[in-house]
């Protein structure tokens, strides 16, 4: 959520850096609205504070002239009563602003372009692409080794789902556990998040209320508290800080988690979608971290150096990309792609976003920092980066270190957990 001091304060640069992601009629409607609504509920709380004040003093004063034994004229006007119809406006506008506020997309930094996904900026490009004479896509090859079995993931879930299996099954948790490990030498808190989350979690996260339908719901009596299947562990590790004051001392706090995500969204009907590239459940490693604002685009880079190390390190051809505002999550100051190259497509697909919320998440979610020798809390920075998503990496690999003769080879990093150094066509098929 924006801080309304800013847009009470500087309210065109607010206007101009909205204009980035919205358009610019919309954003001068909204901001008049906030205008309006701010106002509203100032004027109502100093009519309030002016009602207590009243009742107040004539609580003084009916008290003296009982203690004096005059008479008291009793008084004809309701003050309870007058006092509680300004409170009920004043929880009516006070809903109305903070319904149009959490609405509000973040700031973009001044770096991050105007537009959507066509001003996206590539930065820097890492290796070469592989020379591959005759190239097989990731679903072909999948399928030949025994590798993603998609049809009976289709008899068990629908479109959109798929299971891992053989050799398959090992190279994805393979690559599970080769980043935990990574994440864990590198300082990063493990956790293992529940995969429902109450609502309030979505909303902390800043997908909430603009994205609601894009997660699956879990249906309740009414009595209960909303739930949801988690689209990500940002949103659970994030979630589970809410409300919190970290010391000084304590920041940066950095934390993991592997989950399964799970997405509502249209799986991918394009052919650079296929396969294990877009479905509605796939498994991710997220980094997080809450940071000082003052470290705030230093963490960035370094976040983004990391997972870039970590692509390398599996002897992949990526670039980095700088998200323009418009393709950016909404509650995103700043985000940079880690986009690895798909032969089959001649494309590149993003496996790692990494993004600095600024405090637009955490206050939301209300998460703050002692600030020494001051008595004011302050709200931290939060970023947060796919490390890595494996329903991408898995593609790429396969397509990448794909061979002449059908088999594929297992990353070096990969070998001793994978238990091979190339996975060949099986002799029967399962």
């Amino acid at each position: 959520m924006l801080d309304i001091e800013l847009i009470r304060k500087d309210r065109a640069f607010v206007e101009a850096a909205l204009s980035k992601r919205l358009e610019p009629s919309e954003v001068s409607r909204v901001l008049s609205s906030i205008a309006e609504l701010d106002k509203q509920r100032r004027e109502l709380i100093g009519d309030i504070d002016a009602e207590r004040a009243r009742r107040k003093e004539e609580a003084r004063a009916f008290g003296a002239a009982k203690a004096a034994g005059q008479a008291v004229e009793p008084t004809t006007r309701d003050s309870k009563a007058a006092l509680q119809e300004l409170e009920d406006r004043l929880a009516a506008v006070q809903e109305q602003l903070t319904t149009v506020m959490s609405e509000l997309p973040n700031l973009p930094a001044d770096d991050v372009v105007a537009g959507g996904k066509e001003a996206n900026v590539v930065v820097k490009v890492f290796g070469e692409a592989p020379k591959i004479e005759h190239v097989r896509d990731h679903v072909t090859l999948a399928s030949e080794l025994g590798l993603v079995d998609f049809e009976r993931g289709v008899k068990l879930g629908g479109s959109g789902f798929w299971i891992y299996t053989g050799w398959g099954a090992r190279l994805e948790w393979a690559l599970v556990n080769w980043f935990i490990d990574r994440h864990f030498a590198a300082g990063y808190q493990f956790m293992l998040p529940p995969h429902l989350l109450l609502d309030s979690a979505g909303y902390a996260a800043g997908q909430f209320p603009k994205f609601y339908d894009d997660v699956f719901h879990i249906a309740t009596d009414g009595e209960e508290r909303g739930r949801f299947l988690l689209p990500t562990s940002e949103t659970a590790i994030l979630g589970a800080y809410q409300n919190e004051i970290f010391d000084t001392a304590d920041l940066p706090h950095k934390a993991y988690a592997y989950t399964p995500c799970y997405r509502s969204e249209k799986a991918g009907s394009h052919s650079d979608e296929r396969g294990t590239v877009r479905g509605h459940q796939f498994n991710k490693v997220e980094i997080f971290q809450f940071t000082t604002p003052e470290d705030g685009e230093k963490t960035l880079e370094e976040m983004v150096d990391y997972a870039e190390d970590l692509v390398s390190s599996l002897g992949l051809h990526f670039r980095r990309s700088l998200l323009a505002a418009g393709d950016s999550s909404a509650s995103m100051r700043k985000t940079i792609d880690i986009e690895v190259w798909m032969p089959s497509t001649g494309k590149y697909k993003e496996v790692s976003s990494v993004s600095w919320a600024g405090d637009y998440q955490a206050r939301r979610a209300g998460i703050r920092y002692r600030v020494p020798g001051s008595k004011n809390n302050r709200f931290v920075h939060t970023l947060n980066g796919s490390a890595l998503a494996t329903s991408r990496i898995f593609p790429a690999i396969l397509e990448q270190f794909q061979q002449e003769d059908g088999s594929v080879l297992v990353p070096e990093v990969l070998r001793d957990k994978v238990g091979t150094d190339r996975i060949v066509k099986p002799t029967k098929r399962r």
